[in-house]
């Protein structure tokens, strides 16, 4: 029997092997001018059998590319479009770098670290000090998911200092309040829904016995 493990292995399996085949025996024909007719066929049938490529730019382009990689760059054919090259194919993207310093406050990340050092180099004004309160109602936001507690702006803003190295200093006359827990807020939302019950009730008219 012909198993397919024993078969010549696939390039491109979404093509299937009978595109395979094809491409090979195109690449086969000794007349150049034939191997052009012959794979504009072979080119049709393979954006038949991919109809997903026509939503990407220049479909046909990605198509013509593929018979070269399915020949394993081979086939000598006049094609439409510039011949890619396996050098072009295999190339990786470059590598992104990652930054591997400790994080100084896990409850905070890396982003409102590197925000902080951002700020910090920032000329002193109106500017700046708009930046610095917007960090820190952030800060207390993420304090709250951390540590479900309460935290005083104080904390805050030594936190912002700390993480500065001291070079950033929240200036006086900067307030973001002392935010409560999520249970404070729970309770104050349920007393205030039976606050509004009980209006609601007493201001009701009861009915007049006839």
């Amino acid at each position: 029997m012909d198993y397919n493990t024993q078969r010549e292995k696939l390039i491109m399996p979404e093509y299937g092997r009978h595109v395979q085949d094809m491409i090979k025996y195109v690449s086969s024909i000794p007349d150049k001018e034939k191997r052009n007719e012959q794979i504009q066929a072979v080119v049709q049938v393979m954006g038949t059998l991919n109809p997903q490529l026509r939503d990407i730019v220049d479909f046909r382009h990605k198509l013509w590319d593929h018979v070269q990689i399915i020949s394993d760059f081979k086939i000598n054919i006049d094609s439409p479009y510039p011949i890619p090259t396996r050098e072009s194919i295999s190339t990786q993207p470059e590598t992104i770098p990652i930054d591997k310093s400790p994080v100084k406050a896990a409850c905070y990340g890396r982003n409102i670290q590197n925000m902080i050092e951002v700020i910090a180099q920032r000329e002193e004004g109106e500017v700046k000090n708009y930046m610095i309160k917007t960090l820190a109602c952030y800060m207390q936001q993420q304090y709250l998911i951390w540590n479900k507690d309460s935290v005083s702006e104080e904390t805050i803003f030594e936190d912002i200092r700390k993480l500065s190295d001291g070079k950033l200093v929240v200036p006086e006359g900067i307030h973001i309040g002392t935010a409560v827990n999520n249970d404070s807020h729970g309770q104050q939302k349920q007393q205030t829904g039976k606050g509004n019950n009980h209006r609601n009730q007493k201001g009701r008219n009861p009915k007049k016995k006839r």
